[in-house]
């Protein structure tokens, strides 16, 4: 049996294989998961993923107020049939990840890049921290 959450799918149990080592085929197609690092710099929060196999076409991200959204799918291989597998154990189809920022970020200069097969998101930081002096009137 497997044990999927929608917030995080790595949480696997145990699972009953067919032969090939595929799961069980369902009716609706799964969604799954990005596995992603999220870290920052002085200047900006950077996000990582694993994607090779993906084309930059195949791949949607959006920002919306403080959340950042990546969608995409990774297409599998028609040439082999399905029977010929001893093992299947990559991902196939659609996947998406959605991470709330704690920090603000100007997404007018967010930037993504794919290089060796890894998704690259920089999220420059907005200097929200301004110093000011306060001038103290004298109303006497």
């Amino acid at each position: 049996m497997s044990h999927k959450n929608k917030k995080d799918i790595n949480l696997v149990e145990e699972q009953d294989l067919r032969p090939n080592g595929r799961e069980e085929d369902t009716d609706l197609e799964e969604e799954g998961q990005l596995s992603v690092d999220v870290y920052q710099d002085r200047e900006s929060v950077i996000i990582k993923s694993t994607i090779a196999g993906v084309e930059p076409e195949d791949i949607d991200i959006s920002f919306d107020n403080d959340m950042i959204t990546i969608r995409g799918k990774r297409h599998q291989d028609k040439r082999v049939h399905e029977d010929d597998y001893f093992y299947q154990e990559c991902y196939w189809g659609s996947f998406s990840r959605s991470i709330i920022l704690p920090v603000e970020v100007d997404s007018e200069k967010i930037e993504a890049t794919i290089r060796n097969g890894v998704l690259t998101i920089t999220l420059p930081k907005i200097k929200s921290h301004k110093e000011s002096n306060i001038k103290v009137k004298d109303e006497n």
